[in-house]
């Protein structure tokens, strides 16, 4: 028998207990988009082992093993660790013996990071002067409006998309200097929502004021969708926000290529790099970013240093 072990082959005529049920008690424990990933993971884990007749859940370390390098021909190092990650949680919620924690799954990790040893893709950053021309070619009506007031909000809060889109009205207020004072609430680095605060430029409080005297005061998202002309009371999904970007930028008459580097990343990697560049240090970035980790950041601003001696 290849590769997989006996007791895999034996085990894997036994019913696959209701994972689905199971993670459901992680419902308010993790982001949506969280659980969205932990249940992709494991049902193609599950099928994997059902069309080679060996047993999911429990599984054993050869396996493990075996499908994490049959994932690595076509998936990225992190999306194959995030596959194990699901595994693992899988078998921790139905209490069934855990084999990822083993030698053997450390050096089968080791093995696919050292093969497809590549830089992470970078988004575009939208830098200043992208970020000028973005805004001027949008059109003027209801979503003109509210594309313009997101897009430089974006930037000058240094948000993900995933912060953006949660933002709702009375998380910002207008300041006595003609700026906002905005609160964001939860982040991909902050899940139990301590918050960080945030400032606008008085450009961006100027767009977010005309958008709201659109949109009218009825609607809780600061950024909804819009139907026939009309809001309607529903936030933006982050996919959302990468696709008025991208139009943005070809409005804008930007190349091709350019349009497709951009992402819904790209607000924030740009304003990085221009705090870079005006001279600010990573400390006061990281702030302003809401950053954990300095090597995440590192990649962004590495990209700008040319023009910090230039």
């Amino acid at each position: 028998m290849p590769i997989l072990s006996i007791m895999s082959y034996i085990m894997g005529n036994h019913r696959v207990p209701d994972w689905r049920a199971e993670f459901k008690r992680l419902d308010g424990a993790y982001a949506p988009a969280t659980m969205k990933s932990y249940v992709t993971d494991v049902r193609l884990f599950v099928e994997w082992c059902e069309h080679r007749q060996i047993s999911a859940l429990p599984t054993d370390v050869a396996t493990v093993c075996a499908f994490l390098e049959d994932q690595a021909v076509f998936l990225c190092p992190s999306s194959v660790r995030r596959r194990l990650y699901a595994i693992r949680k899988a078998h921790r919620l139905l209490r069934l013996p855990d084999p990822t924690f083993d030698e053997d799954i450390n050096i089968t990790l080791r093995r696919v990071r050292r093969a497809k040893a590549n830089r992470p893709k970078q988004a575009k950053g939208m830098t200043r002067d992208y970020l000028d021309k973005c805004l001027n070619a949008q059109p003027n009506n209801p979503w003109g409006l509210r594309n313009r007031a997101m897009i430089s909000l974006g930037y000058d809060l240094l948000t993900r998309r995933s912060e953006l889109v949660a933002l709702r009205t009375d998380d910002v207020e207008m300041r006595e200097d003609g700026t906002l004072r905005v609160i964001i609430r939860r982040s991909k680095s902050d899940p139990f929502g301590m918050g960080r605060i945030a400032f606008s430029s008085s450009r961006s409080a100027d767009l977010v004021q005309e958008w709201l005297a659109w949109r009218g005061a009825e609607v809780e998202p600061l950024f909804c969708g819009i139907y026939q002309g009309k809001p309607i009371n529903h936030a933006l999904g982050t996919t959302k926000v990468k696709l008025i970007i991208k139009e943005a930028a070809a409005a804008a008459g930007l190349s091709p290529e350019d349009v497709a580097a951009f992402s819904g990343h790209s607000l924030r990697v740009g304003a990085a790099q221009d705090l870079l560049c005006a001279g600010y240090d990573t400390v006061a970035i990281m702030r302003a970013g809401g950053w954990k980790s300095i090597n995440v950041l590192g990649r962004y601003l590495e990209y700008a240093e040319h023009n910090v001696w230039a």
